[in-house]
């Protein structure tokens, strides 16, 4: 045998070589030949007869330097470059087999396309990092156990309109989302949004599973103190938990990263360029990916609870309440407006009493008074129209200065009054 054809052999086939001349050498029987090389007793047989016939060159592959049955042609490869670099550039491997699947009926695995995309430079590896090692904690047992929340500030519009924010609901037991909705800001009127939609379609869960924002843990140190969320939780017997770490919460923490991800791409394929028309596309949003991520429960059984509180209830559990103390005449101030309790026959109980003012998601805003609704006249405060001048830190360099030399600078002002006075009467005569 040539020694330069050693070095074109692989280990297997050179493996296999000293298996065969065994066999013919008679030093092991053909099946023991056959179990060392895992073939079966009939190929066993064709490598026998394919070495005595061309030698060594009969046990190397037949497929060696000839592209394989399942090769891309050239001009997929191609059609695929340019439609990638069209189209999406930025778009990870797996999404962008999805897409591409969906959109122009290419199939390509997502392992090839993405040794394809660092191929042209439309992706690269991440380089793995230093992490610090959580203990992972078991997913809840059913639906509904325990809903993760969050808020995703982010350029969702990618420039076609302001940042905002995406309200997050993600069942902690099935990777299903529950519910999406944007927002300009993270407020509690927000969560209260999504949180009521939710539990009419669902029912109420066992948990809310948030951080440790204002929003949902009072910051202020005072006993029985609860925000406008906690006290909403309070009165629809559900559970809110406060995490101590983003990890904690993990589960929602990459269902953000992935939406920032995906449902950007899928809007800016969509031409959506505000908010009103990214809610109307959400639900379509969460159904497809609710179709690929969600995973099955450890148990059938849905933990939400079906009883809920009347439309007029939840009104009034998912407001904004403060409390305020009325004065002599029943009246109290809220949102630069004035607020006087009609009198009735309990107006003189009412007076110096603490109400609570109700703010609905709609804007209408109810007085109560232990569990009472008071009618009530609005009147709209007096707006200054003159605002003070602002003085910039050089003339108050030069009042600081004049107060210097001046002990007693309310004698100068009143001598500068009385000139001003005399000069005013010398004039009307």
């Amino acid at each position: 045998m040539p020694s330069g054809l050693l070095f074109t052999m692989s280990r297997a086939e050179i493996d296999r070589l000293s298996v065969v001349k065994q066999v013919i050498q008679k030093q092991i029987k053909q099946k023991d030949g056959a179990k060392l090389l895992r073939v079966s007793d009939r190929q066993m047989r064709r490598l026998l007869r394919s070495y005595q016939e061309n030698g060594v060159k009969g046990l190397i592959s037949k497929k060696r330097g000839r592209l394989g049955n399942h090769h891309h042609r050239p001009s997929k490869k191609e059609k695929t470059k340019k439609l990638i670099g069209e189209h999406y550039s930025d778009f990870g491997p797996t999404f962008a087999s999805e897409k591409l699947a969906a959109s122009h009926k290419i199939i390509i695995n997502k392992e090839t396309l993405r040794q394809w995309m660092m191929e042209w430079g439309f992706w690269q590896s991440d380089r793995q990092k230093k992490i610090k090692i959580h203990q992972s904690r078991n997913r809840r047992e059913c639906l509904g156990e325990l809903v993760q929340i969050d808020g995703s500030h982010h350029d969702w519009f990618e420039g076609r309109a302001e940042k905002c924010c995406l309200y997050v609901f993600i069942d902690d037991a099935t990777s299903r989302l529950m519910g999406l909705h944007f927002e300009k800001t993270e407020t509690t009127v927000g969560y209260f949004k999504l949180a009521r939609s939710y539990i009419q379609k669902f029912g109420r869960p066992r948990a809310f599973y948030g951080d440790k924002s204002s929003i949902f843990r009072a910051t202020i140190n005072k006993t029985n103190s609860e925000t406008q969320w906690g006290r909403a939780m309070r009165e629809l017997n559900i559970e809110m938990i406060c995490a101590n770490s983003p990890q904690a919460k993990g589960r929602v923490e990459k269902a953000n990263q992935t939406l920032q991800n995906r449902l950007i791409k899928e809007m800016r394929l969509q031409k959506i360029n505000n908010i009103k028309a990214a809610n109307a596309y959400l639900p379509h949003f969460i159904e497809d990916w609710n179709k690929r991520f969600t995973v099955k429960p450890t148990k059938r059984m849905n933990a939400h609870r079906k009883e809920l509180p009347t439309k007029s209830q939840l009104d009034f559990i998912f407001s904004i309440q403060e409390d305020r103390k009325l004065s002599k005449n029943l009246q109290m101030s809220y949102g630069n407006m004035t607020y006087q309790i009609k009198e009735n026959s309990i107006g003189g109980r009412l007076r110096h009493a603490y109400v609570t003012i109700c703010k609905k998601l709609s804007g209408e805003i109810n007085v109560l008074y232990k569990g009472t609704k008071l009618d009530y006249i609005v009147h709209q405060k007096p707006i200054h129209i003159l605002k003070p001048e602002t003085v910039d830190s050089k003339q108050i360099m030069d009042i600081k200065k004049s107060i210097r030399k001046d002990k007693k600078p309310w004698v100068r002002y009143a001598k500068q009054a009385t000139r001003k006075q005399l000069s005013a009467n010398e004039s009307s005569r």
